[in-house]
């Protein structure tokens, strides 16, 4: 395999040696071996992120007061992140329909069916189509069940 093209911006680059070879990221003046200068570690409760997220814990209420406050001057920025962590979403949920169906028909006239029963109002489009997909997906089970039978039919033939 070839060596790759070293790209003209980094011809004769070289990395920062130190007194025990390349600079690495950390303190230049640590050695591996050496006794570490902070023994004890970070303390916990340092770093920036952990800074904020107690600052909001300390002032959750008061946020949450003032949050409510807006909502109730008629805000609906504040009114709708208040519901939405409070109210769970609604889910669409299908209807019952009936209309003029044979489920032993060929899949053709069965989606013509209910291709029939849309342009009728019998079935909301968004039904229809999940019926639809229903059907197609059933399809699909029996085509794959009849070419599994008909592969065990030729094996059994021939052994």
């Amino acid at each position: 395999m070839t060596e790759p093209a070293t790209p003209p911006w980094k011809e004769g680059w070289k990395p920062m040696e130190g007194p025990t070879g390349p600079v690495v990221a950390g303190n230049p003046n640590w050695v591996k071996g050496m006794k570490s200068p902070n023994p004890a570690g970070r303390p916990p409760g340092l770093t920036p992120q952990s800074k904020l997220v107690q600052r909001m814990l300390d002032n959750a209420d008061g946020i949450l007061d003032a949050i409510i406050a807006k909502a109730m001057e008629g805000d609906s920025a504040s009114a709708s992140l208040i519901l939405s962590r409070v109210v769970p979403a609604l889910k669409s949920q299908a209807q019952t329909v009936r209309f003029d169906f044979d489920h032993t028909a060929p899949a053709s006239d069965q989606a013509a069916a209910i291709l029939a029963a849309i342009a009728a109002g019998d079935v909301s489009p968004d039904v229809g189509r999940q019926i639809l997909e229903a059907v197609n997906a059933l399809t699909q089970i029996k085509a794959g069940e009849l070419l599994e039978a008909r592969i065990a039919a030729l094996e059994e033939k021939h052994s």
